[in-house]
């Protein structure tokens, strides 16, 4: 056999190597197993989400009226935990979430609350909402809107295998996914139990001071909670509550979403803008350097906040 054949003969085997690998790589991208990170959708315009927490149960109305609402909004919702009561079973889910905001099922990326837990596992929430919800052994997980990174976390710290600190798993997989951010992205996270409260909760839930921590060094821009069921606004500050207006990140408390209203009678340190006698839904439009933020009443209520601010 002449060198030019044998050359010849291996050039064939690379080509086909190649053109295996290639081939290989396309059926694993198409398989959900490419390692890059998902490109963010195609949105005409920036992207827009719709959030409240505290949502559903049978024999209300006011879920109804928020889930008008979420009707005449295009863009992303996200659930900020109790999606539905009482025990966020899979017949509260059935016969209380599926037939008000169940149908936007297909746009909700959710996040679970305490009274998903009341039931075993939050077995109910994560049969209902499938891969949306995350691996049901997690209940956290993150993704890219536009320009914007989002975070949804699982503030049910302490209920069965799910931890909060710095060393948990949902801890540490928090930190490297903030690290793998892109730098110039703007930042938003989302989980039920907020660390500032006014209301019923007052002064909040110190347990996620772990979490916020995290977000903190991180430079995320807006925390969204529920679990005190009415709205609250802060000032940006820092997991101590120390107004921090280059650093500190923006807090919304928004249970408005129709189960029921806690009153607010003494707000604490870095309180913006608070309400507790109207339902309905914050709306949140993400530009790619700032966001603007409003919130939407249900029809016969007058009370509303609205704004806009740089992200850091």
């Amino acid at each position: 056999m002449g060198n030019w054949q044998v050359l010849g003969d291996i050039g064939a085997s690379k080509r086909m190597a190649t053109e295996v690998i290639v081939v290989t790589v396309a059926i694993l991208i198409a398989a959900g197993c490419n390692p890059e990170k998902t490109p963010p959708p195609e949105v005409a315009g920036p992207p827009v989400v719709i959030a409240a927490g505290d949502i559903s149960s049978c024999g209300t109305e006011s879920d109804d009226a928020t889930a008008e609402l979420v009707g005449g909004i295009d863009g992303t919702v996200l659930t900020l935990g109790d999606n539905t009561y009482p025990d966020g079973s899979a017949e509260d889910f059935d016969e209380c979430y599926d037939p008000v905001w169940g149908h936007f099922k297909d746009r909700t990326t959710p996040s679970p609350g305490n009274h998903e837990y009341i039931t075993e596992g939050a077995e109910g929430y994560f049969d209902y909402f499938g891969d949306a919800a995350g691996d049901p052994n997690e209940g956290y997980y993150s993704y890219d809107l536009g320009t914007w990174h989002l975070v949804a976390l699982n503030s049910n710290c302490g209920d069965g295998e799910i931890r909060c600190g710095p060393g948990s798993l949902q801890g540490r997989w928090l930190k490297e996914d903030l690290a793998a951010n892109d730098e110039e992205a703007c930042t938003l996270a989302y989980f039920h139990h907020p660390l500032f409260a006014s209301g019923a909760y007052r002064p909040g839930i110190a347990r996620v001071e772990r979490l916020w921590e995290t977000l903190y060094a991180a430079g995320v821009d807006v925390v969204l909670n529920g679990h005190d069921h009415n709205y609250q606004r802060f000032a940006p500050q820092d997991p101590g509550g120390k107004a921090d207006p280059e650093g500190g990140i923006r807090q919304f408390v928004v249970g408005t979403g129709g189960r029921s209203l806690y009153e607010i009678s003494d707000p604490i340190a870095n309180t913006e803008v608070h309400n507790d006698d109207a339902y309905g839904v914050l709306k949140l439009t993400l530009h790619p350097k700032k966001y603007e933020w409003e919130f939407v009443p249900v029809e016969g209520e007058t009370f509303s906040d609205s704004g806009d601010t740089r992200c850091h």
